[in-house]
């Protein structure tokens, strides 16, 4: 039976077990309370009662001094006169006893030689008696009795007053506290909303989740809750639409990996059937076809090793391509512009650089110039004139090209992206050659950017400065 009680207690809604959490302290409160007031009020009752006494003791005592005897009595009230000796009480006048005079005669026997004692008995069928005993000589003892019904009947009216007072004020108190709590809890009974709608929506075909928990009130603490609730949406929702984003990126990437490698595969099969048909009936033919099997093959394998080091940059692996040492960045732009002079000799090249002294892998750096002065080569006409500046931290590639149309330069540095579409992959590459760049740089801390206008395209490579021993 209780455990069924405890499991419909745990199973209840927080309102209502607070509620009943307050009812049950309430209800301790109250009968302390209570048990608090008849204690002092009985206790009251009993004092002012002894005092009575003990103002009628005065009166009588007079009395049986003055006159030798008791000559009148308070109604209700029992009193007698013990000679008291050798330990024995004799009562004055026994008809003034009740049946059950024990108590009287015992209290008459202990008061003797002291001032006076009280005591409460319960005298067989007459009910409980609060005796008062007081020596008026030696010798001779005065024991009142006086009934205390009227105290026990004042204190259970007060128990009874304080019962229904008591249990009124707990079910208004029930009553009200369940509708403040209801009226507070408002504000997490909308964020149990909220969280129900969001099980209820399909994240799967959704890149954000725009749910969240509105609403005011409740106080600082349910204000700090919503706030970290808030924040947790919003954390959900930012991995979301990174989730999706990277998703949408990777399809992109194995749908452009997927056609940039379709090409060369294509070809070398066409060439490797091209190479067999030769060497039966065309011998002469072999040496062509064979070049372009192995020119084919080498364009794979450069896109494939282009692939391969993007994805390692992209996973951020420890000692990922880079091998770090202190060198000179002019040297590197020098180098850099030898090569180009003797592959591209149609475009007049002029350099300015001032010692650079960086912590960097001058491999990874030199393939990010090589790339950025063919680039320029590629997608200009020849004649146009090309620059290399090395500064602080820097070096700007520029070239006085065409420039490149405004709708893609936020796209340049984006994965198999080519600004011309009909640029054929012979000439144009296979559009990761900036992505590759771009990724290598930023692997050295820094970054890779374009301004380009009609007459003017410079790419800036920042690189980190060395930090100060």
């Amino acid at each position: 039976m209780i455990s069924r009680y405890v499991r419909a207690y745990r199973g209840s809604r927080l309102g209502t077990r607070l509620a009943l959490g307050l009812a049950a302290l309430a209800l301790v409160v109250f009968a302390v309370v209570g048990a608090t007031m008849v204690s002092v009020m009985r206790h009251y009752l009993e004092r002012q009662l002894d005092v009575r006494m003990g103002d009628a003791q005065v009166e009588l005592t007079n009395e049986f001094k003055e006159y030798g005897g008791l000559k009148r009595t308070t109604y209700g009230w029992f009193t007698v006169v013990y000679s008291v000796a050798s330990g024995r009480a004799v009562p004055h006048a026994p008809s003034d006893l009740p049946k059950d005079a024990d108590d009287l005669a015992e209290v008459a026997t202990d008061v003797a030689g002291s001032d006076e004692l009280y005591r409460t008995v319960h005298l067989r069928g007459l009910g409980t008696y609060r005796l008062r005993g007081c020596e008026v000589e030696p010798g001779v003892v005065l024991v009142s009795a006086a009934p205390v019904d009227d105290i026990d009947e004042t204190v259970r009216e007060l128990v009874v007053v304080e019962a229904v007072a008591f249990g009124v004020a707990l079910f208004a108190l029930v009553l009200v506290g369940r509708a403040v709590l209801r009226r507070g809890l408002k504000p997490l009974a909308a964020m149990a909303h909220t969280a129900h709608d969001i099980t209820s929506q399909n994240l799967t075909d959704s890149a954000r989740l725009p749910v969240r928990a509105s609403g005011g009130g409740g106080g600082a603490e349910v204000e700090e809750l919503r706030t970290a609730f808030n924040t947790m949406l919003a954390h959900i929702d930012d991995s979301l639409a990174a989730r999706t984003e990277a998703e949408q990126r990777l399809r992109r990437f194995i749908a452009d990996a997927s056609h940039e490698l379709r090409t060369p595969l294509t070809s070398i099969r066409g060439y490797a059937d091209l190479f067999g048909y030769a060497a039966a009936n065309t011998p002469g033919e072999r040496d062509k076809h064979l070049a372009r099997l192995r020119a084919e093959a080498t364009r794979m394998s450069a896109l494939l090793d282009d692939l391969l080091l993007l994805a390692r940059l992209d996973a951020d692996e420890p000692g990922t391509p880079l091998r770090l040492v202190e060198v000179d960045l002019a040297e590197l732009a020098a180098q850099a512009a030898e090569a180009f002079r003797a592959g591209h000799p149609e475009h007049p090249l002029t350099i300015t650089a001032e010692p650079v002294i960086l912590r960097l892998d001058p491999l990874r750096i030199r393939q990010v110039l090589d790339n950025l002065l063919t680039n320029a080569a590629v997608h200009t006409p020849p004649g146009t004139p090309v620059s290399v500046t090395v500064r602080p931290g820097a070096v700007d590639v520029h070239d006085a090209g065409p420039g490149i149309p405004p709708a893609d330069l936020d796209a340049i540095f984006d994965r198999f992206y080519r600004v011309d579409k009909t640029r054929s992959r012979d000439r144009g590459g296979s559009g990761l050659g900036l992505s590759v760049a771009r990724s290598l740089v930023r692997a050295h801390g820094g970054d890779l950017t374009v301004r380009s206008e009609p007459g003017s395209t410079t790419f800036t490579v920042r690189l980190p400065a060395p930090r100060m021993s």
